[in-house]
């Protein structure tokens, strides 16, 4: 699934929607589909900015509503005409890239309209954290987030003491920060949370620069259908049986609340 790098990179590449309007909505897949709600509400507006909540896209319109765009597993959206599995095509006003194409092989991404600020079909974004890279994500707050019995890495995953954390980039961090992934929140003392916000920050800069990770199924493409690089950086995330880069060890697998998860057992011991 792509991860806040991920969807971070998207969203500075399409930065030239800003002051487009929306002149059509196309659904690919003729038969109604849920996770494309009221899209029609969009047509007439402008698209007043490009932002990012967590893993989503919030593009707020000259009406007062926002489109709200989820990736899902494997979505990207783009302005390539050459872009496969299209389900949503935007058509907007200007003189070139007059098409935006949301496109979902798996079809688990979402699109929908709905009043701005209004998080009532979206409980993800209203119970998400602070978001990682801003000033608010302190290292006292985020300790005082930890106070959960749940496991680190789940905890980490339910997007609530931080926002934008996904299966790959959770497992680095807890790497860098020597914390195994089924340490109780709660045990966490404020040293080992420093170690663990300062590796949050510092990671998902690198990722973001490398314009995210392309893991081995392929799925995730930058919106000029380009692959990421950060996965040649990666220190655990599906390297089972690789050395550690820290002490050489080989990396373990096991499943965590139902993900795969990889961590070194000597430099994260339980």
């Amino acid at each position: 699934m792509p991860e806040l790098p991920e969807v971070e990179t998207i969203r500075r590449q399409i930065l030239w929607l800003r002051g487009r309007e929306v002149l059509a909505v196309e659904q690919a897949d003729v038969k109604a589909d849920p996770r494309y709600v009221n899209l029609l509400r969009a047509v007439g507006q402008r698209i007043l900015a490009v932002e990012r909540r967590g893993k989503f896209l919030i593009l707020p319109l000259s009406a007062g509503d926002e489109l709200v765009i989820h990736l899902g597993m494997t979505g990207v959206v783009t302005w390539l005409r050459a872009a496969q599995h299209v389900r949503v095509v935007l058509r907007l006003s200007g003189r070139d890239r007059t098409r935006l194409y949301f496109c979902d092989p798996r079809r688990f991404g979402r699109l929908l309209v709905v009043p701005r600020g209004d998080r009532s079909c979206l409980p993800a974004l209203a119970r998400m954290g602070p978001e990682p890279l801003k000033r608010g994500f302190t290292a006292a707050g985020f300790h005082r987030a930890l106070q959960s019995t749940s496991a680190i890495k789940p905890y980490l995953l339910s997007q609530r003491p931080v926002a934008g954390l996904g299966n790959i980039y959770a497992d680095e961090v807890l790497w860098r920060a020597r914390l195994h992934p089924l340490r109780p929140a709660c045990t966490i003392s404020p040293r080992q949370a420093n170690e663990l916000h300062a590796a949050i920050r510092t990671l998902l800069r690198e990722a973001v620069r490398a314009r995210g990770t392309t893991a081995r199924d392929r799925g995730y493409r930058t919106a000029s259908l380009e692959s990421g690089s950060f996965q040649a950086k990666l220190a655990v995330y599906q390297r089972t049986g690789e050395p550690c880069r820290r002490c050489g060890k080989a990396i373990v697998r096991i499943v965590v609340a139902g993900r795969g998860t990889h961590f070194c057992s000597r430099c994260q011991r339980r």
